[in-house]
Parts: structure tokens; C-alpha cells; sequence
């Protein structure tokens, strides 16, 4: 029967191996642990931007509801100035009409005061 033996230096040279892999083994895990536990905050954080933006998408669509609405309130306003503009020089227009007939009866007062 054929012995094998192993010198002790052999032997601390595969303890010390042995050893570094039990410790390179650990840092993987911890490494794993601590990148698990960063996609966790990650998803975290993707899942809070997420109710951030739709809340902000709401507002975003509350805040078009309201522009459209004044925008409309505007358009009328906008047309009752018109039409109020239009209203003015009509009377205007009749105020000058009423003044030109005003002279004229005020001539033919005259006229007739002549003729008498």
C-alpha cells in the first residue's frame, strides 16, 4: 500500500488556500447582499418616481382642464368686447345722425320763424 504523505509546509500552503477561497466566498456574499439590497432601494425609489410622475401627469392635466376653460372663458370675453366695441360706434354713429337732424329742424325752426 502506497502512502501519500504531505509535507506540513504542502499542507499550510492548502490550509492558506482553502482559507482565502472561505474569504473570497464571503466578500461575493456580501457583495451580493449589498447589491441585492441597493436594487431593492432602487426599485424602491423607480416605484415612488413612478407615483411622483403620475401624480405630476395629473396636475399636468388638471392644470390643460383649467387653461382650456379660461382659454374659453377668454374667446367669450373677447367676443362680448367685440360686441361691445361694435355697440359703441353704432352709438356713436347715432348720437352724430341725431345731432345732424337736430341742426336741421333747428334750420327749418329757423325758416319757419322767418316766415311768420
Amino acid at each position: 500500500m502506497g502512502s501519500s504523505t504531505i509535507s506540513v509546509d504542502e499542507f499550510q500552503a492548502l490550509e492558506q488556500k482553502v482559507l482565502q477561497t472561505v474569504e473570497l466566498i464571503r466578500k461575493e456574499r456580501d457583495a451580493r447582499a449589498a447589491a441585492e439590497g441597493e436594487r431593492d432601494a432602487a426599485r424602491g425609489e423607480i416605484a415612488e418616481l413612478h407615483g411622483k410622475l403620475t401624480e405630476a401627469e395629473e396636475k399636468l392635466k388638471t392644470a390643460e382642464e383649467k387653461l382650456s376653460a379660461a382659454s374659453e372663458k377668454l374667446e367669450t370675453a373677447s367676443e362680448e368686447l367685440s360686441a361691445a366695441g361694435a355697440a359703441q360706434a353704432e352709438v356713436e354713429s347715432l348720437q352724430r345722425e341725431r345731432e345732424a337732424v337736430k341742426l336741421r329742424v333747428e334750420k327749418m325752426l329757423a325758416q319757419m320763424d322767418e316766415l311768420l
